[in-house]
């Protein structure tokens, strides 16, 4: 079994912008995925099974709701240490990244800023230990980057909601214990609401069959009149600015998630450049390979900087959601470009297990795609700058 010996590359000291909380966060859950994530992820994505033995320790090093108040079993962290815990975490793998952006972002965000009191006792407690997990359900099988157009949708039926549609794509699904889901009441109003394992009617079909995010689960969320109760309706806010407020946490994940992926594969390609003979000296020595891991440097730098004032401006209540949507999409844009790259130093070494590289880009294939595809964010972007909206 391959020994983890990845090193973080600093090349402008981003680490002086730290303190020592981030650092020390930072440095524990690295080595939690150095122990624990990298000697196994290889099989199992190659199995397309999901590591469920991780989830305790993911719990354990915080990973679920960081930055969700103690009191409600968060570890009350930062934003900038919520960052650095899913670029660590994706540097070990996307899926597993994936498992923590739903549940943090996507479920105990909701829930803690939209939810009742009681909500909140109840659920947040144990979706932060880890004993539930949860998914989020906005995508439909028609209505993806406009997700305004859902069909799912609630009836009032006195003492009780009745849920009728379906959600795809959903991270979580197959083993999920709570799901919030997103459906329109009968004035066609979005709202959220808190499904739960068991309740008659609501079954989470598994996505077989992907070239990616092969070691994390991906299912539907299916709803056929499930009685939901009324205390299970999230009260603090309704309309599509609710779900998207969920998607602009995630999306703040991704966006250092996604450069976690491309440190590894950099990190593989120089050490492996440095121990590859050829021509009778390494090929780290050839003027193009140093093109290439030059311009990888260059890349990771920009987007540390990036990342590192958008946490800034997060934990300052300023982050704006176009600020997210670039941020995201650049993260993702040079890790793709970067596993490419990587993949080609390597040669035919960089298709196999044996190396994380491929997986990486297979991985970033749908982190490209989800939680807002690559050419939204960049109308989002575009929107921003212009005030006209391309996308209606």
């Amino acid at each position: 079994m391959a020994s983890d010996l990845f090193e973080s590359p600093d090349y402008y000291q981003i680490d002086d912008l730290l303190s020592e909380e981030h650092k020390l966060v930072r440095n524990a859950t690295r080595d939690w995925v150095k122990k624990e994530v990298s000697p196994i992820i290889e099989d199992y994505a190659q199995r397309a099974a999901f590591p469920d033995q991780l989830i305790k320790g993911l719990a354990e090093v915080g990973a679920f709701g960081p930055y969700i108040p103690e009191e409600y079993g968060g570890a009350g962290l930062d934003q900038i240490s919520y960052g650095l815990m899913m670029q660590e975490i994706e540097r070990g793998d996307s899926g597993v990244r994936s498992t923590c952006s739903v549940q943090s972002s996507l479920v105990m965000f909701p829930i803690y800023a939209y939810g009742s009191e009681e909500q909140k006792r109840k659920f947040l407690p144990k979706l932060a230990s880890g004993e539930f997990l949860g998914s989020f359900g906005l995508t439909e099988p028609n209505f993806g980057s406009n997700p305004g157009g859902m069909i799912t949708n609630y009836k009032d039926m006195g003492d009780h909601y009745v849920l009728n549609g379906a959600k795809m794509w959903i991270s979580n699904a197959p083993f999920c214990d709570v799901a919030v889901v997103w459906a329109k009441n009968e004035e066609g109003r979005i709202h959220g609401l808190i499904v739960e394992r068991g309740m008659e009617g609501f079954t989470t079909p598994e996505t077989h069959n992907k070239w990616s995010l092969r070691a994390s689960a991906t299912g539907e969320l299916v709803f056929d009149n499930v009685k939901v109760p009324k205390e299970n309706l999230l009260p603090g806010r309704s309309g599509l600015g609710a779900p998207l407020s969920c998607l602009d946490s995630a999306r703040y994940g991704i966006a250092w998630g996604a450069l976690g992926a491309a440190m590894d594969c950099y990190d593989t390609a120089l050490r492996y450049s440095k121990e590859r003979l050829q021509f009778g000296k390494p090929i780290a020595g050839f003027q193009l390979q140093q093109k290439k891991l030059a311009e990888m440097i260059t890349e990771i730098t920009k987007a540390q900087l990036m990342v590192w004032r958008l946490g800034t401006l997060k934990n300052e209540g300023k982050a704006t959601t176009a600020q997210i949507s670039m941020a995201k999409r650049n993260s993702v844009e040079i890790a793709l470009k970067i596993a490419r790259e990587a993949r080609q130093m390597l040669g035919g070494m960089g298709i196999t297990g044996e190396y994380s590289i491929m997986r990486h880009m297979m991985n970033l294939e749908s982190v490209v795609t989800y939680e807002g595809t690559h050419d939204i964010h960049l109308l989002i972007t575009g929107a921003d700058i212009t005030g006209i909206q391309a996308f209606k």
